[in-house]
């Protein structure tokens, strides 16, 4: 079974670059959905309704979101190092 997942970002944040870099590190940048908030006012909403807030990055994993940069890093190394 696969795993879904979606990141939402904010370009300029440098804690969302932070995630994005070590998505290119580590070779995956096609395997996660990038949702931009800035340029999708749907992924902000859903940012919200599912949260209760605005706050970047989240990466949804199988609908669950994970806040913090280090914390979802982590988890990328984890299951793709």
């Amino acid at each position: 079974m696969s795993t879904s997942l979606e990141l939402y970002y904010y370009p300029a944040c440098p804690y969302c670059q932070k995630v994005l870099r070590a998505m290119r590190n580590l070779g995956i940048e096609n395997k996660i959905t990038l949702k931009n908030i800035l340029r999708s006012q749907e992924a902000a909403n859903t940012l919200v309704r599912v949260g209760g807030k605005r706050q970047v990055p989240c990466l949804f994993i199988d609908g669950d979101p994970m806040y913090r940069s280090d914390d979802i890093v982590a988890y990328l190394t984890r299951e793709f190092a």
